[in-house]
């Protein structure tokens, strides 16, 4: 019920509007995002690779319908690029991209408008060094965003697709993609869906994020553990016992279990830190309280804390 609760609050004007306007907010976001900028993105980006773990970057914003909105955003990331190349982090840092963030709902050829923009972003990646993840959202995208997914491979088939183990549908499409040279990441998944399409228990989402990687890990690809589960992590390790040190990797959210992270890095592993910024947090930031009542109790004892 409270997930459920949060993840509608999420696509809400006007609980993001009494959120954004509680100044006892601030101190909580800055838990889960790097800041509102440029500048702060680097500097974060910069602490994370000190001590051995890796970064993917999300200029934060969604469900644009703006086109001047979706240019902004993408010249938000080729400006991010052009800045981890000239600090040196581009072989270390790559980016994470929202197709809706760039144009997919807009009104008026949104799919041909969000494919060239990622062309952009991608041809930018490219002539830096570094990499793009596509980010997958809510199940209506999702034959949308593995399209434009497959016309970006065949320019840049580095091009890492995001898949979301609630949804029933996913273990096929790890099929469709655990081929050599194909990166995916796979994440239990953060939307509210319906029961048609989605698993609802946590145990039958489990479950299916356990066969998800099974099927990524037996195939030629290059998997993308998202997970900050315990017991998902170490079945993820099981089953990449017979590949190489840095031919898969775990992945984990800014602000969540950051000893953990440092740990699996400090054990050799390739761990990489998913870092958001920017000032378009709310909807990212109220996905983040739906995922774990853990964080929902560290917001609220932050709201009452004085000090």
């Amino acid at each position: 019920m409270l997930r459920s609760t949060l993840l509608a609050a999420s696509r809400s004007t006007a609980a993001r509007s009494l959120v954004e306007r509680t100044p006892l907010t601030r101190p909580v976001v800055r838990r889960f995002i790097a800041g509102d900028d440029l500048d702060a993105a680097i500097r974060t980006t910069g602490e994370v690779l000190a001590d051995g773990r890796l970064v993917t970057l999300d200029h934060l914003g969604e469900d644009t319908r703006d086109a001047e909105q979706a240019d902004a955003t993408v010249t938000a990331y080729l400006d991010l690029l052009g800045r981890l190349s000239d600090a040196g982090y581009a072989d270390r840092a790559e980016v994470s991209v929202k197709l809706s963030a760039v144009g997919q709902f807009l009104p008026t050829d949104g799919e041909k408008i969000a494919l060239e923009n990622a062309r952009r972003i991608c041809a930018a990646a490219g002539a830096a060094g570094t990499t793009v993840t596509l980010d997958m959202e809510d199940h209506t995208t999702t034959d949308s965003t593995l399209g434009i997914l497959r016309e970006l491979r065949v320019d840049f088939p580095w091009v890492g697709a995001v898949l979301q183990a609630y949804l029933k549908r996913t273990e096929q499409d790890c099929r469709d993609l655990a081929h050599a040279g194909s990166r995916v990441r796979l994440c239990k998944g953060a939307y509210q869906e319906p029961a048609s399409v989605a698993y609802q228990d946590k145990a039958d989402v489990d479950l299916s994020y356990v066969r998800c990687l099974k099927v990524l890990m037996a195939g030629e690809g290059y998997p993308m553990v998202a997970s900050h589960d315990p017991r998902l992590i170490a079945i993820a390790a099981d089953l990449a016992r017979d590949r190489a040190k840095d031919g898969y990797e775990f992945q984990m959210l800014y602000g969540i279990r950051p000893e953990e992270q440092r740990r699996l890095a400090a054990e050799g592993n390739r761990m990489r830190v998913y870092v958001p910024y920017g000032d378009q947090w709310y909807g990212y930031f109220m996905r983040r309280l739906a995922e774990r009542p853990a964080n929902v109790g560290f917001f609220l004892r932050s709201l009452v804390t004085t000090s």
